[in-house]
């Protein structure tokens, strides 16, 4: 059985005019009357109950019309989902990201890829380390990842998105939460609560900073997660520095202040080098270029209000273990 005789047939079954169905289907209609009787034989029953006057369904043509319809309607959607697949514009991605990332940089990505790829799933996977996440990208565990470079290892291809300054978290009485202007060399003799990985690209970067100032952080305590951390600080048990992000973690008896003289600390979009899926290059897209918008309205000015990241999910998300950085 020919898919093109079942077209001919519902057409012909709409219509119950050979005329009128040879016309919406552009062919001639000798060949449709022969498509038709073809399709007859094959099943072993009339399917049209033709008069000099007029064309009806028979009862098996009546039965079969509702499967026929069923039948084309399923494949027109699976044509149709097909062509999205291949054009990156369905699908799911598994996108990994640390664990400040989640509150300050998934929102943004989250409406981004629902408005520009509404047929596009993201599963997310978070509470990754840079290290982690270059390793189940390699490993084909995570499609995408939202990390601090240096990438680790070979095969990752990682694009900027975002570039964070370092700020300083205090407690709300601490002696500097009042001070109209701090610099690093402010921080001398505090005491500094950082995280506990090895691998953390923060503690990287606050040790660079303090050094620049001239002095190596005296680290008093150090804490699993972004949380924990900052819930360590509000307790008077040291100062921290973190990057900018940190805001979208509010809690209370903490002060953010700015910094004029820290590092800066990129936000990068990373996959696999050899990675060919359409689905991951369109997200991928999506995302930098709602950051890439999100920085051309800073440069813009004050006058220009952005939109608001508040929190937001989609998909299937992974239970969160702490927000390492």
């Amino acid at each position: 059985m020919e898919l093109r005789h079942l077209r001919y047939f519902a057409a012909v079954a709409d219509t119950c005019h050979f005329g009128q169905a040879a016309a919406r289907l552009h062919i001639a209609q000798p060949a449709l009357s022969y498509a038709i009787r073809q399709l007859e034989a094959e099943l072993g029953v009339s399917l049209f109950a033709r008069t000099t006057r007029q064309v009806s369904l028979t009862a098996a043509g009546e039965y079969l019309k509702g499967d026929v319809d069923r039948i084309l309607t399923a494949l027109d959607v699976a044509v149709e989902g097909v062509q999205r697949v291949a054009a990156g514009r369905s699908g799911v991605v598994r996108l990994g990201l640390t664990g400040i990332a989640v509150f300050s940089h998934l929102p943004r990505i989250v409406r981004a890829v629902r408005n520009e790829l509404p047929h596009v799933e993201l599963r997310i996977v978070s509470d990754l380390l840079t290290p982690d996440q270059c390793d189940r990208l390699r490993d084909g565990i995570i499609d995408l990842g939202v990390l601090r470079p240096p990438v680790v290892g070979e095969g990752i291809d990682a694009q900027t998105i975002d570039i964070e300054p370092l700020v300083l978290a205090v407690a709300a009485d601490h002696r500097l939460a009042a001070e109209p202007v701090i610099a690093v060399d402010d921080l001398r003799s505090e005491s500094f609560v950082m995280y506990d990985s090895r691998d953390s690209a923060v503690n990287e970067a606050v040790v660079r900073t303090c050094r620049t100032a001239g002095f190596v952080p005296h680290r008093a305590h150090e804490a699993s997660g972004t949380p924990v951390l900052l819930a360590l600080v509000a307790a008077g048990l040291g100062v921290a520095l973190l990057p900018a992000s940190v805001r979208a973690l509010p809690l209370p008896n903490l002060v953010i202040r700015d910094l004029p003289d820290t590092v800066t600390m990129p936000v990068a979009l990373a996959r696999r080098a050899d990675g060919d899926n359409p689905v991951v290059d369109a997200v991928a897209a999506v995302a930098a270029a709602a950051f890439a918008a999100a920085s051309a309205q800073a440069l813009r000015g004050p006058h220009h209000v952005p939109e608001l990241d508040g929190p937001d999910s989609t998909g299937h998300t992974e239970p969160m273990r702490g927000d390492r950085r």
